[in-house]
């Protein structure tokens, strides 16, 4: 076997491989003597049959099995000797295709290699930390929000408005016959809920306690009920008490309601909440920082491969979200620009930095981490939790994607750690602010 170097330009390589005749020959005879012990033949004990039947027989098959391992093999054992690592698979295409059996086979290998990567000086990382402890006022806010989400419903004197709960007592008829389960007694019925059909509610604004209202709508076209699809009703309604909403005392019966054993536990746990929104959104602030520092400080070539495939994909995504209508890609090719393709080349070089970051410093994502990210993920499938445990099992990309970020968090983190980072006391206000503006970078 002879392997010759036929480009060596930047990140790309190119090869040309040759194996002989004889190498192919030897590594069929090698399978057949494997196979022999177990093959039978009409005529011949087992494990007895003529090396020459066998090749007969078999061997133009386990020839192109030979051609394929050898090839593969070459493959490998070029780029173990080099220590190169494709960023993509390599392009391997047979030249001599007249190629008949006892000829030599000459392929042509091409890739680009990932980067050498430079060490990173962590103590020339200087990163602020802002740190925002949960104010009085926040926290009163978020008990408020509580109280008004827990809204009860106090009798009212005058007519029905939007957000009033009326209480009514109603039979729904279409033709002038009343159908089944379109008829209530005391019903609590919230204006403005959109719980009813399109335009009943709106038609019970401004009615008042004792009042007899008829109510004229049209089920939708694609209502479930067939018999009612698309069809006009009358719905005769009597307006029993009218309700205007009023929110919950702040007391340890509204803790309860969430789960609390009293205010003061409710308060904590609110106290909790925000602190811990408040780290999350200071550790987005942080890490933006730190990965701006990592893009200015260090340098690589970069494949271009990897950069044109991220470059056509964030054109593709922005363009979906520009287009929001479009739900297919049945679209013409999206020519990215100068603007995508620089935002490709910083999360390439960022990624490529981050996995080796995370290779060289024996970064890991636990079993048990992977198995809570499942079950977060699961969370908004209610009901098919178990089935997207199963699909997740299964299906190596989508653990992939779960996994990436999962360790690119924990790189950030270690980097966090070797870097210097000074902790800065600001305002809400202040962290919302650098919140707002990585948006607009």
């Amino acid at each position: 076997m002879q392997v010759n170097e036929t480009l060596n330009e930047g990140l790309k390589r190119g090869y040309e491989i040759t194996i002989t005749g004889a190498e192919l020959e030897a590594k069929v005879n090698e399978k057949l003597e494997e196979a022999r012990p177990e093959i039978a033949m009409k005529g011949f004990r087992k494990g007895k049959v003529p090396m020459a039947l066998l090749k007969k027989q078999f061997g133009p098959r386990l020839m192109g099995e030979a051609m394929q391992e050898t090839v593969d093999g070459a493959m490998q054992a070029h780029l173990d000797e080099s220590g190169d690592r494709p960023a993509m698979q390599p392009e391997v295409k047979m030249i001599n295709e007249d190629w008949k059996e006892g000829d030599d086979v000459v392929v042509s290998m091409s890739y680009e290699k990932l980067p050498e990567i430079p060490e990173v000086d962590f103590k020339a990382l200087s990163l602020e930390k802002l740190v925002v402890a949960p104010a009085e006022a926040d926290v009163q806010d978020a008990l408020k929000n509580l109280a008004e989400s827990a809204q009860n419903f106090a009798t009212k004197k005058g007519k029905a408005a939007d957000g009033d709960q009326v209480v009514i007592d109603f039979v729904g008829k279409v033709d002038g016959e009343a159908f089944e389960g379109g008829s209530a007694e005391d019903y609590p019925l919230v204006l403005g809920s959109n719980s009813f059909i399109p335009g009943f509610e709106d038609q019970l604004i401004g009615v008042k306690a004792g009042e007899e209202k008829a109510v004229e709508v049209s089920f939708p076209e694609e209502y479930g009920a067939e018999h009612l699809a698309g069809k006009a009703a009358v719905f005769d309604c009597t307006i029993k008490e009218v309700k205007k909403p009023v929110a919950a005392e702040i007391d340890d019966e509204l803790a309860k309601k969430f789960g609390a054993e009293d205010l003061a536990a409710l308060t904590g746990q609110i106290e909790e909440r925000l602190k811990a929104e408040y780290a999350g959104a200071a550790r987005a602030v942080m890490k933006r920082k730190l990965l701006d520092q990592l893009d200015a400080a260090v340098k690589f070539d970069l494949p271009p491969s990897l950069v044109e495939a991220e470059a056509k994909q964030i054109a593709h995504q922005l363009w979906h979200e520009e287009n929001p209508e479009v739900h297919d890609h049945n679209h013409g090719e999206i020519e990215p620009t100068d603007e995508h393709n620089s935002l490709a080349e910083r999360r390439v070089r960022l990624g490529l930095l981050l996995a080796e970051l995370g290779q060289k410093n024996e970064v890991q994502v636990s079993d048990a981490e992977m198995t809570q990210a499942i079950m977060n993920q699961a969370r908004q499938y209610p009901g098919q939790e178990r089935q997207f445990f199963e699909f997740i099992q299964q299906n190596a990309a989508a653990q992939q994607q779960l996994r990436a970020p999962l360790f690119e968090d924990k790189v950030v983190d270690f980097v966090f750690e070797m870097s210097t980072v000074t902790e800065k006391e600001v305002s809400k206000d202040d962290l919302q602010a650098a919140v707002d503006a990585l948006d607009e970078e």
